[in-house]
């Protein structure tokens, strides 16, 4: 007797999709935001309000991943438009040019997340992949806290590579600014 191996299924959605499964994706993000939710910026209803404003912007997509049609971790994200604001609260060494947006150069990776019981089996890549997979963009960028050293070691390993610091929000923290050349 074998014990099968749980087979992770990667969906694709557009902000219809996101919509549609909103209490699923809020059920994981309070279990890997847990130890945050009382900070205002991590309330589940400020992460929504979040996601309603990237579900805006063209391009919007989010990775859904599944084990034996249980929803264990997504990832998300939507092309940064021309005149995007992405880049106010910048720190860094980066030129003017290379925080100019043209509504086609970068994509921004606002969220991936899988749950804690499901993390460091290669879910997370397998979501990265699919959600940077075929995107016409030239660089993607992301935002990581500078103390998730387990996220940002992967991502490091994934081929990102450091851009600076970026304070998104005035109630949010100072995140580590994250580059990558998509392929």
């Amino acid at each position: 007797m074998s014990s099968a191996v749980p087979k992770f299924e990667v969906r694709h959605h557009d902000a219809e999709g996101m919509y549609a499964q909103k209490a699923e994706l809020l059920a994981v993000y309070e279990q890997v935001y847990a130890d945050m939710l009382t900070d205002p910026f991590f309330t589940p209803e400020r992460f929504w309000e979040r996601l309603e404003l990237y579900a805006r912007w063209p391009g919007f997509s989010l990775v859904t991943g599944w084990l034996n049609g249980t929803l264990i971790g997504y990832s998300l994200g939507y092309t940064l438009p021309d005149g995007s604001k992405w880049w106010q609260g910048y720190k860094g060494d980066a030129s003017p040019e290379q925080l100019t947006e043209d509504g086609k150069r970068s994509f921004a990776v606002t969220q991936l997340m899988v749950l804690p019981q499901w993390q460091r089996r290669g879910y997370a890549h397998q979501l990265h992949d699919a959600l940077l997979d075929g995107r016409t963009e030239e660089r993607a960028t992301l935002l990581v806290k500078p103390d998730n050293i387990p996220a940002k070691s992967a991502y490091l390993s994934w081929g990102w590579q450091r851009f600076g610091q970026l304070q998104p929000f005035a109630d949010a923290p100072v995140y580590e600014s994250l580059m990558y050349e998509v392929k």
